[in-house]
């Protein structure tokens, strides 16, 4: 057993063994059947999630698990109980493994120092996001049939994004040439860049890449106090029939259609991966939680 917590925690071997293993039980709905029989998961999401933690619920219940959904406003927390008692005490139920989305970054490393029982992280505030990061992974490897020596630019809230962080970690890995691009306001300061390409406009941005992954501005950060509007935001960097690229095209959603993709491009383009993300999001879902619990 064992946490997954962050795409830096993970060798290149591993990441690898988890996106064949997803694409495998993709292929075959018997490699997965049953691999968690008589296992319990626990969900505890701290912010709002219809993605994550609908695949997660989907994931341990095709591969047989039970899964409880813990609404941490109807929880002991709200009675002034702390993270950590709640954590021993759940524990000590001794449940199989614990899903956790926080809106404090660190808070499933915080976690991980109270209980033996792998800790799941499913996004932590601005750090890391790794299961979204091993879906696109999957999806990148299903469409090109590689991971290495990617083009990829991710466009958007960089600061505020634990995606851009967690694909920062897998660019390492792969040696990717990975670049981005946004607002000044939303772009992070040079400490963690570590040579990442800032590009210089949206057309060097969307030219000769692999693939764009576009990101969300995140109004639940006050993010949009860095920008004048969001149409403005949409008419300098949003990708419209004007300015579509030849490259695939990602996005860890929600969409805000109209702002950083409009809607022509997110119903009609036909190298969108957006929808196909999504589908890979359960099997992916599933070959972590192999790696973690079997």
């Amino acid at each position: 057993m064992r946490h997954f917590i962050s795409i830096k925690d993970l060798s290149k071997e591993e990441v690898e063994f988890l996106v064949k293993r997803a694409l495998e039980f993709k292929q075959n709905s018997q490699a997965y059947k049953g691999k968690l029989k008589d296992k319990t998961i626990i969900s505890i999401f701290f912010e709002n999630s219809t993605r994550t933690r609908t695949s997660f619920e989907i994931a341990a219940k095709r591969m047989g698990a039970s899964f409880i959904n813990i609404d941490h406003n109807q929880s002991s927390i709200k009675k002034g109980e702390t993270d950590y008692d709640t954590i021993i005490n759940l524990s000590a139920m001794m449940p199989d493994a614990f899903i956790v989305r926080h809106y404090h970054s660190g808070y499933p490393y915080f976690l991980s120092r109270f209980t033996d029982i792998p800790i799941i992280n499913a996004g932590d505030g601005t750090a890391n996001h790794p299961s979204q990061a091993i879906l696109d992974a999957v999806t990148m490897f299903e469409t090109k049939g590689k991971l290495e020596g990617l083009k990829v630019c991710i466009i958007g809230d960089i600061t505020n994004s634990r995606v851009a962080k967690s694909h920062l970690w897998m660019s390492k890995l792969f040696n990717w040439e990975l670049s981005f691009y946004g607002p000044r306001t939303m772009l992070p300061d040079e400490r963690w860049l570590d040579n990442i390409k800032i590009e210089k406009n949206l057309k060097d941005a969307l030219s000769d890449k692999d693939f764009v992954m576009l990101l969300r501005i995140q109004l639940e950060r006050e993010s949009g106090n860095n920008i004048p509007s969001l149409k403005e935001y949409a008419k300098f960097f949003g990708i419209n029939s004007l300015n579509v690229p030849d490259s695939y095209i990602m996005h860890p959603g929600p969409v805000n259609r109209n702002v950083e993709l409009a809607s022509e491009i997110l119903d009609n383009f036909n190298k969108s991966l957006i929808t196909k993300q999504v589908e890979n999001g359960v099997f992916a879902r599933m070959a972590i939680y192999e790696f973690c619990l079997v």
